[in-house]
């Protein structure tokens, strides 16, 4: 790898200009993905390595981003647990038996990432073997997120199931954050053993969690998760969406980044956690939907935010919308290399 721009930035270490990638960089907005897709179904592409890679690699052939992000999905390992699930379009994971109990959570199998999603370390390789400049960025989904999958069988909004065992059943829900936590630090260590450069955790869900529940419930779990992680020397991203009202309880979580949406501007999130995380965002995805000269202001709004530019890595608050012209992705890149190398 000869490109580490990203690895440095979050390690808050000098680089020559600000460091971008995109969630769902490699996704529906592509024509390369949309003909696979057409081939081939989401867990078929995702279980093989060959295929997991060129669309992994599509991206960095188009765009000069400054690291890929792995093709999968978070509950891949949900498999490896013995967990009967689908992935369908429009819905996103779906549970067969939701887990609503204490014999449900102790019914989950021992888990083994190279036993039982080997095929994501394999597009890892395989990505490294096509690709020799630019870094790959591994991820798994976090324990909470998971969970909450787990326990209300699909995406839910208010997640009704999830909150009844965190408040009703707390013993059984840390036992299921527990299980999870363990089986997501073997998860990210297997990425990181095939070439993975730097390791995001996506709690997307997290922020429906009123601050003293986090506290209660999450953060032990999750600076467990990345003290386990510390030891493989690849820099963590903690990412979550809505999650505002918990960002000084993530600053204590142990990652080396905090990945922030787009609803507070990134000099707040500086301001609340000071300036030992990097800080990881926050472009709306939306604004990829205007045109060149509303995206260059946008664009240009959130790298001022820290005008020193130091432990920044440009990224959207979520990932790429389908809708999204590619053009103007390959004319953001471009801006926040020519405008992130200002004051460090």
């Amino acid at each position: 790898m000869r490109r580490d721009r990203l690895v440095r930035a979050l390690r808050g270490e000098p680089v020559d200009t600000t460091p971008i990638w995109l969630m769902r960089q490699a996704g529906r907005h592509l024509p390369g993905y949309r003909a696979l897709r057409a081939r081939h179904g989401i867990l078929e592409l995702a279980r093989t390595p060959e295929l997991a890679a060129q669309v992994t690699v599509e991206p960095l052939r188009r765009y000069d981003v400054d690291a890929a992000v792995v093709f999968a999905d978070i509950s891949l390992p949900f498999a490896g647990l013995g967990v009967d699930f689908t992935l369908d379009a429009g819905v996103g994971p779906v549970v067969r038996t939701p887990i609503r109990d204490r014999a449900g959570v102790e019914a989950l199998r021992p888990f083994s990432a190279r036993a039982s999603v080997p095929f994501v370390g394999g597009a890892i390789a395989r990505f490294l073997e096509l690709e020799h400049d630019r870094p790959i960025v591994g991820f798994a989904g976090g324990p909470f997120t998971l969970a909450s999958y787990l326990i209300e069988g699909r995406a839910s909004r208010d997640l009704p199931e999830t909150r009844r065992m965190m408040y009703g059943d707390s013993a059984t829900f840390r036992r299921l954050i527990d299980r999870l936590t363990e089986m997501t630090v073997d998860y990210l260590s297997m990425q990181a053993a095939s070439g993975a450069a730097a390791l995001q955790l996506f709690d997307t869900w997290v922020g429906a969690v009123p601050a003293r529940a986090f506290e209660r419930h999450l953060l032990e779990p999750l600076r467990a998760l990345f003290d386990a992680l510390r030891p493989l020397g690849r820099p963590t991203v903690y990412f979550s969406t809505g999650s505002g009202h918990l960002t000084e309880l993530l600053a204590r979580t142990g990652a080396d980044a905090l990945s922030v949406d787009w609803r507070e501007p990134l000099g707040s999130v500086r301001r609340r956690v000071g300036d030992r995380l990097a800080l990881q965002g926050n472009l709306d995805p939306g604004a990829l939907l205007g045109d060149p000269s509303t995206l260059r202001r946008e664009a240009t709004a959130v790298l001022d935010e820290l005008p020193d530019r130091r432990g920044h890595v440009f990224n959207l608050g979520h990932g790429v919308l389908p809708e999204t012209d590619p053009a103007r992705v390959a004319e953001l890149v471009e801006l926040v290399h020519a405008a992130g190398g200002g004051p460090r």
